[in-house]
């Protein structure tokens, strides 16, 4: 283990405009006309603006200020899996030390997913709020994205559960402390209440990551199944993809910036709620683009990859026994615009996880810190005083 040590985000000017380069060059393939222009992938019209957006309006030093507004630090943290450089924003708000939150992003996430509800959750008298309310946030990059360093092979959530785990307890010295996190922060924090309970006082999730042991117990949950089933078929490729051949993935996607956005904006475009708003107002080009730097800078887009790999590697999609659940006491928000990883009955979560608070949020969908932050913060406050 290590001390923390700060750290600062930063590119070059050169590396910069040799990227911006790449995408001023980019051979544009044909793209079929079809009604809907993302049923083939990302929208070519989306993406020529996007890309345009990034060589001409996106201020990338402005986005750099932005990464550096919160402290944040890396530590080494060291585990059977190998030793890591953990990087990881570390606001002590007005809870003074005493009401650590640890913050979990997912793929193709980032931890600046949380940044607009940073400041409301850690301070929240600022806003009109109750500093009663206010936490420590800790909002580690997962090992082998963004700033974190990179594997040597894929890892896995178990494995970063652990590695999460040390950093809060004997590098930040927090020996109790709340955990959340989506899609696979979800997964990392669901290891977090089954292997760590010890430390880990109660966890929320706004995706379910563990599944029972067994088959469907009632019709409700085996039409649940036939329609994650049919959806996988949809949208799923992806995960096929990067959870067998990531390598494969990365060969396409190395020196290929528009590639890597493309990749990542489809994943935003397809999870997030757009029901009633536009892929812009979702998801506004310049928050994009800055998640999208940090796996194109970083070299994060190709370990990113790597780490649905790890989840088989670990063991798969149900590593449960028989009989087997988190008994941590688990929240559970469903932000109903997610079209994909839609939100099983409560009766097939409870044979997985000691499910305490269960939310129907009125709106948001996969990135719920990025779309809804408010709706985020407001129901984060609630789940940590029912935790008590």
């Amino acid at each position: 283990m290590s001390k923390p040590q700060p750290f600062e985000a930063n590119w070059s000017e050169a590396q910069v405009e040799a990227l911006l380069a790449q995408v001023r060059a980019y051979p544009w393939p044909p793209a079929p006309q079809a009604p809907d222009g993302w049923a083939y992938g990302c929208d070519s019209a989306y993406l020529k603006g996007l890309c345009d957006h990034w060589t001409g309006a996106y201020d990338w030093r402005a986005a750099l200020a932005e990464l550096n507004r919160f402290p944040q630090f890396t530590a080494r943290v060291s585990d059977e899996v190998g030793d890591f450089d953990i990087h990881f924003v570390h606001v002590v708000g007005e809870a003074g030390g005493k009401r650590p939150l640890l913050l979990t992003h997912g793929w193709p996430g980032s931890h600046y997913e949380f940044w607009q509800a940073i400041e409301t959750l850690a301070f929240p008298s600022r806003f009109g709020g109750d500093p009663a309310d206010a936490f420590d946030l800790v909002i580690p990059s997962l090992p082998g994205f963004g700033f974190s360093s990179k594997p040597a092979r894929p890892i896995g959530q178990r494995a970063t559960a652990r590695l999460f785990n040390t950093l809060m307890t004997q590098v930040l010295d927090y020996d109790r402390y709340l955990a959340q996190g989506g899609d696979w922060g979800a997964l990392v924090t669901s290891w977090l209440g089954h292997e760590h309970g010890e430390h880990v006082k109660a966890i929320h999730l706004n995706m379910i990551g563990f599944r029972p042991a067994g088959g469907p117990t009632s019709e409700a949950e085996t039409g649940w199944i036939q329609r994650q089933q049919a959806m996988m078929e949809v949208m799923g490729a992806y995960f096929r993809l990067q959870a067998s051949k990531p390598q494969s993935l990365a060969w396409l996607g190395a020196g290929n910036p528009v590639g890597q956005a493309a990749w990542i904006a489809e994943r935003f475009h397809d999870w997030g709620d757009l029901r009633a708003k536009s892929m812009d107002e979702a998801f506004p080009k310049d928050r994009l683009l800055t998640n999208i730097m940090l796996y194109v800078m970083t070299g994060g887009f190709t370990t990113g990859a790597w780490y649905y790999r790890g989840l088989l590697e670990e063991g798969g999609v149900a590593p449960l026994k028989d009989g087997e659940r988190c008994e941590t006491p688990t929240a559970f928000a469903n932000f109903p615009g997610e079209p994909l990883y839609t939100a099983p009955p409560r009766s097939w979560a409870e044979r997985a996880y000691n499910i305490v608070r269960w939310s129907e949020m009125p709106r948001g969908g996969h990135f719920a810190a990025m779309e809804e932050p408010d709706l985020f913060v407001d129901e984060v406050r609630a789940w940590a005083k029912q935790a008590g």
